[in-house]
C-alpha cells in the first residue's frame, strides 16, 4: 500500500476481506510501509534468514517506531488477526498465515552509556551493531555466535552466548523493557514496576506482547583468548572423549562448544574442506592468553590438528570463533538440554549424522553451567550441563527425512534429556503434530503453569499465538504463542 501502489494479489487471500477504509486509516497512522500481497516489497519484507519457511500474512507493517507497533497491534486485534513479529528471521519456527506481520528491522537505534555500562536497543537491532558501539569503551554485550542475529528475540529466549558460563544468559542482564501489549498499549517495564511480567518475558518470549526496546548491562570485556581447534575425522573418537573430560575441569571463565561437520564434496566449498569430516572445538576465554594456552593443552594432546587458530583477539573479532554463515538459507534444527552425557552416546550421535548419513547435519554441543545456573528470569532448565543442537539444510523434499534422522540422534541422549532451549528451535516446529509437546519442553511444569496464568491475563484473546516450537494456541502460554522476532 504505502508508497507501493495498489495491491494486486494473484490469488484469493485473507487481505481481500479487510475493510479498505480501515487499511487506509492504518496507512495514515504509521510511519513505515503497510504492505499487502501483490505490493512491491511484500515478498522481501516477509522473508528472512530462514528461507525454508516464510510468513504469509494478510498485512505487513514495516514499523519505524513503537507507535507503529501499537497501531499494528490495535488494527490486528480489531480485525481478529493473529500477530507475528520479525526482525531478521533466523529462528522462524511458526509462520503466520493470513495474519499481521510486524517487521521491526527499520527500528535500528543503539545507544551505549559507557559510564553506566549499559546499552539501549530498538527492536530491529542485531548484535553486530551493539558489539561495534560498545567496543571503543572496552565493553561487550552477551551476544551469541552470529553478529547478524536480532538482539531482542535472542534475549527473550534466554540468550546462550559466547561468554555465557562467565556472565550467564543475556536475559539475566536486562534492566528494562518497552512493551506493546495485546490491548495495543505501550508499557515500560522494570524489575520493580511489574516484576511478574518482566520476569516472564525474559525466557518466555514474545507471547505476552511485542518488545520494542530493551536496556541491558554490558560487561567489561575488551579482548578474549579464543578461536577454533579443529581435528580431522580420523581423530573424532579421541576428540569427543577428550572434550567431555575437559569440560568437567575448566573454570567458568571459559565457554566452549564442539561441532561435527561432514562437508559435502562440492565445488562451492573451499578445496581444503571438500569431503572432510571435521571436529571443531570453539573456545572463548576471558582470562589471559598464557592461562588459555595452559587450559587447552589437554585438547591439543588429542593429536596434530587440522587447524589451530587459538589466539588473543579483540572482542570485536569474536564472530570469527564460530564463523557462522551469513547468507540466508533453508534449514531445520532442534535441540536437547542435557543433565550430562557420555562419550558412547556422543559417538552414536556422530555415527547417525556423519558422512554416511543421508543428509548433511551439523552437530553442536554447547558446554553450559557456570553463571547460567542462577538468575531471576524465566529461562528454562538452568541446571542443564550441555545443549545438543542439530541443524540440517533443507532442499524442498527432505524435511520429513531430516526430522526422522534428528529424532534418531536425540534418542541416543534421551537418558539425560531435560527439555529444549527456545533459542535453538530453528525451523518448522509449528508444522509438527507434537508442537504442543515441543512447547511444553521449553520449561518445567511449574514454570509452564505460571506463564499460562500470565498469558490468560495479558493476552486472553491470544493475539500473539505463534510459538517458536509451533502454534499451541489452546495452551495460552508465551511458550505456546509466538514466533520469535530474531
Amino acid at each position: 500500500m504505502k508508497s507501493n501502489g495498489p495491491a494486486q494479489p494473484t490469488a484469493p487471500h485473507p487481505a481481500s476481506a479487510l475493510d479498505p477504509a480501515a487499511l487506509a486509516a492504518l496507512v495514515r497512522q504509521v510511519r513505515g510501509p503497510v504492505l499487502l500481497p501483490g505490493d512491491a516489497g511484500y515478498d522481501a519484507e516477509r522473508s528472512g534468514y530462514q528461507t525454508a519457511y516464510r510468513h504469509r500474512p494478510a498485512v505487513i507493517v514495516g514499523a519505524e517506531h513503537a507507535d507503529d507497533v501499537a497501531a499494528a497491534v490495535g488494527f490486528a486485534r480489531a480485525h481478529g488477526l493473529p500477530v507475528a513479529v520479525q526482525a531478521t528471521g533466523h529462528g522462524l519456527s511458526a509462520a503466520t498465515d493470513g495474519g499481521l506481520l510486524i517487521s521491526t528491522r527499520r527500528m535500528a537505534e543503539v545507544r551505549v552509556d559507557p559510564a553506566a555500562r549499559t546499552a539501549r536497543v530498538a527492536a530491529g537491532v542485531v548484535w553486530g551493531q551493539v558489539i561495534e558501539a560498545a567496543a571503543p569503551h572496552g565493553l561487550a554485550p552477551l551476544n551469541g555466535s552470529s553478529p547478524g542475529v536480532g538482539v531482542i528475540s535472542y534475549t527473550l529466549g534466554g540468550g546462550v552466548g559466547i561468554l555465557a558460563r562467565t556472565y550467564g544468559f543475556a536475559a539475566d542482564q536486562v534492566r528494562s523493557l518497552d512493551l506493546v501489549t495485546a490491548d495495543a498499549e505501550r508499557r515500560h517495564l522494570t524489575p520493580d514496576s511489574d516484576p511478574e511480567l518482566f520476569r516472564a518475558l525474559l525466557g518466555g518470549g514474545h507471547g505476552l506482547g511485542v518488545v520494542t526496546a530493551m536496556e541491558f548491562a554490558l560487561v567489561p570485556v575488551a579482548r578474549l583468548y579464543g578461536g577454533q581447534l579443529v581435528f580431522d575425522g580420523e581423530r573424532i573418537d579421541d576428540a569427543l572423549a577428550a572434550y567431555l573430560r575437559w569440560t568437567g575441569t575448566v573454570p567458568d571463565e571459559l565457554t566452549s562448544s564442539l561441532a561435527l561437520i561432514a562437508y559435502p564434496d562440492i565445488p562451492q566449498l573451499p578445496e581444503a574442506l571438500r569431503g572432510r569430516y571435521l571436529t571443531q572445538i570453539r573456545i572463548a576465554y576471558t582470562g589471559s592468553a598464557e592461562d588459555g594456552e595452559r587450559l587447552v593443552a589437554p585438547l591439543r594432546a588429542v593429536g596434530p590438528p587440522f587447524r589451530d587458530d587459538l589466539r588473543e583477539m579483540p572482542y570485536a573479532e569474536s564472530d570469527t570463533i564460530h564463523q557462522d554463515p551469513s547468507r540466508p538459507h533453508a534449514y531445520n534444527g532442534d535441540n536437547a538440554l542435557l543433565s550430562g552425557l557420555d562419550a558412547a552416546a556422543l559417538r552414536r550421535v556422530a555415527a547417525l549424522t556423519g558422512p554416511q548419513a543421508p543428509m548433511m547435519t551439523v552437530v553442536q554441543l554447547n558446554h553450559l553451567g557456570g553463571a547460567m545456573a542462577t538468575g531471576a528470569g524465566a529461562v528454562g532448565h538452568r541446571d542443564a550441563r550441555y545443549a545438543l543442537r542439530l541443524l540440517s539444510p533443507l532442499d524442498g523434499t527432505n524435511a520429513a527425512a531430516v526430522q526422522a534422522r534428528h529424532a534418531q540422534a536425540f534418542a541416543a541422549v534421551e537418558p539425560w534429556r531435560l527439555g529444549r532451549s527456545v533459542n535453538f528451535l530453528l525451523g518448522g516446529h509449528g508444522e509438527r503434530p507434537d508442537a504442543a509437546d515441543v512447547a511444553r519442553s521449553v520449561h518445567d511444569a511449574a514454570e509452564h503453569r505460571r506463564l499460562a496464568g500470565l498469558k490468560a491475563v495479558h493476552d486472553p484473546e491470544n493475539v500473539f499465538r505463534f510459538h517458536p516450537a509451533g502454534a499451541a494456541a489452546e495452551e495460552r502460554t508465551p511458550a505456546a504463542a509466538t514466533t520469535l522476532a530474531n
